[in-house]
């Protein structure tokens, strides 16, 4: 049941994405702007968000417990696949990237950065970014939103359930809208902790969507590298036609450079989608073989 519960939360909610629906960031952000205040000198402090994500998945991991013997399989699992869809999903990117590629392709680069401006990280929202720099950056941002909010989220639910699905999504959601700043470097160390081990594998699983022969294992070795960047450099080199590398392919192909936003941009999403479709038959060999 598991994988039918994963298959239908992941259809459901790309429908709901392409259509900007039911993102849950809001409810996160004004439930800890109610009750996530700290006083003066105490904004280092992450017990009391801990506590707001992890009493919730304690208390959905045992009720998933407690009916597993006296609830049918079918109504177990259909709360839990709401749940699931409302947990991942990233909404808003499709119509912005779609407005980008048209931004691009008119050679608009100023318009083009005013509409995935807020996608960039805060150092990079600078209106003098290069057309290089705008682009690698919102497509590092597009890979791991999407890492994220998708593939560590169905790690964590084959491997702890759906309660542990809900103390991800709350850790994510501590680190991107908790009001002081202090705590949310603390809380985002934590994300990078639970996120080791799926970020690798989906690193290695972006050589077997991709280009295998172009793709370099080699910065696996690199512990210290963060999520983000490991992924980043991945898909790189699992992306074929410089697909990540703007520059390089304006030298190579400088009659096509008003088409490369929108190319690149279907390329990465194309290299996610491929991604999860092996995620998703690794999930069906593992309840195949009984240990999922």
């Amino acid at each position: 049941m598991k994988l039918v519960v994963l298959l239908a939360a992941y259809l459901v909610r790309r429908r709901l994405d392409a259509r900007d629906l039911w993102a849950l960031d809001p409810f996160w952000r004004a439930w800890f702007q109610r009750t996530g205040q700290a006083t003066a000198g105490k904004e280092q402090r992450i017990i009391r968000g801990l506590m707001m994500v992890l009493l919730p998945a304690v208390l959905v991991f045992a009720i998933d417990w407690e009916l597993r013997g006296t609830v049918t399989g079918l109504w177990l699992k259909v709360p839990e696949c709401l749940l699931l869809i409302l947990l991942i999903g990233a909404p808003g990117w499709q119509n912005s990237l779609r407005a980008y590629g048209e931004a691009w392709q008119r050679g608009d680069m100023q318009g083009a950065w005013h509409i995935v401006r807020h996608y960039l990280p805060a150092q990079e929202r600078g209106g003098a970014l290069s057309p290089d720099d705008m682009h690698r950056s919102l497509s590092r941002a597009l890979i791991a939103e999407h890492y994220e909010r998708y593939f560590l989220m169905v790690f964590w639910y084959v491997v702890g359930g759906i309660g542990t699905t809900l103390l991800v999504a709350g850790l994510l959601a501590l680190r991107n809208h908790w009001p002081q700043q202090p705590a949310r470097r603390r809380y985002a160390a934590m994300v990078e902790v639970i996120g080791w081990i799926p970020s690798r594998l989906l690193a290695i699983t972006f050589g077997v969507a991709g280009d295998l022969g172009g793709w370099q294992a080699g910065v696996l070795t690199r512990v210290r590298l963060s999520a983000r960047e490991l992924l980043f450099r991945t898909a790189e080199t699992a992306l074929t036609g410089y697909a990540l590398n703007p520059s390089r392919f304006e030298q190579l192909h400088p009659d096509e450079w008003r088409a490369f936003g929108a190319r690149s941009l279907a390329g990465v999403r194309g290299l996610l989608t491929r991604s999860m479709l092996v995620w998703i038959c690794l999930v069906a060999l593992l309840v195949i073989a009984g240990w999922a």
